[in-house]
């Protein structure tokens, strides 16, 4: 787990804007990006790119301006405390103006799903911590590091999805590829 100190160093030191820059090419698009094409293909592949960046990088910033936030069983404020599908339906909301079921487990049946190799900032990632599947969500950020409201007298923070408890429990991940927006 991550703390306020090593975020701010981070930050400070530009690792994690670099992480989540890293994080959102997959193989193949790096190979394309590296490879000479006609301007008018590098013009679009760079403005997908650039827009799936700033997109990540929203929800990415957004979550971690939640660290430090209490664990509330249902709670969905930041005032109030939230917990996990809480912390995402937040973040969602204000990155992006969307609206998200309420539960983790109906969460994980929106967006696409997601293979962990190609997991990218800003995906969502779930796990079974009741012995229910999709019982825990959070937001991925890149490099294998995960942002969560973990449990009661908990608060949100930041965790290495390589830690053997949460290894253990992985269900899936899922993108959102579309902000929904409720008027």
């Amino acid at each position: 787990m991550l703390k306020r100190k090593e975020i701010a160093q981070f930050c400070q030191h530009g690792i994690l804007l670099t992480a989540l820059l890293l994080g959102a090419l997959s193989p193949a698009q790096a190979a394309e990006v590296a490879t000479p094409a006609p301007l008018a293909e590098q013009s679009d592949l760079r403005d997908k790119l650039q827009n799936f960046t700033l997109r990540a990088s929203d929800l990415a910033l957004a979550a971690i301006g939640m660290l430090g936030i209490r664990y509330q069983m249902g709670g969905s404020t930041p005032e109030g405390g939230l917990d996990c599908s809480g912390l995402v339906r937040y973040v969602f909301k204000q990155a992006w103006g969307a609206e998200l079921p309420r539960t983790s487990e109906e969460i994980s049946r929106m967006g696409k799903q997601v293979a962990p190799k190609d997991l990218q900032p800003g995906d969502l990632v779930f796990y079974n911590t009741v012995r229910r599947g999709f019982s825990h969500v959070g937001i991925y950020l890149g490099d294998s590091n995960f942002i969560h409201a973990p449990a009661r007298g908990g608060e949100v923070r930041i965790e290495s999805m390589n830690v053997g408890y949460w290894r253990q429990r992985f269900n899936g991940a899922r993108r959102m590829t579309e902000p929904t927006t409720q008027e």
